[in-house]
């Protein structure tokens, strides 16, 4: 009978440490698949944030881009007009590819203001040929 509970009690224990081992491993690969899924799902939602704020940043410095070579085209028109109507209109057409390039808002609002203010087309390439 000694020997039988013996037995008992040698199975018992073996059964209680293979439950206490599967709990720990159970623990083990729950904090595992919990880790993993942590970091895929930070991983996802960092490239989704990354993505939007990369859409919107590229939107603004597009609208932005596109307000300020509006303001440039329309300067340069106002330019030109301004010559055109001060002066001989295919004369001072002559200026036309030169303005077009210049994309510096000071330069050119400096050359509007010259196109208002200059006695003669003369006076104008001067300060179209003068550094800014």
């Amino acid at each position: 009978m000694d020997a039988i509970m013996r037995e008992s009690s040698f199975a018992q224990y073996l059964k209680e440490q293979g439950v206490k081992q599967g709990i720990e491993q159970g623990i083990e690969q729950g904090i595992e698949q919990g880790i993993e899924q942590g970091i895929e799902q930070g991983i996802e939602q960092g490239i989704e944030q990354g993505i939007e704020q990369g859409i919107e940043q590229g939107i603004e410095q597009g609208i932005e881009q596109g307000i300020e070579q509006g303001i440039e085209q329309g300067i340069q028109e106002s330019i030109r007009e301004a010559l055109a109507v001060r002066f001989d209109a295919g004369v001072a057409g002559q200026f036309a590819d030169r303005i077009a390039v210049i994309d510096d808002l000071q330069r050119l609002k400096q050359l509007l203001h010259a196109a208002v203010q200059v006695n003669n087309l003369a006076a104008f390439q001067r300060v179209l040929d003068a550094e800014a």
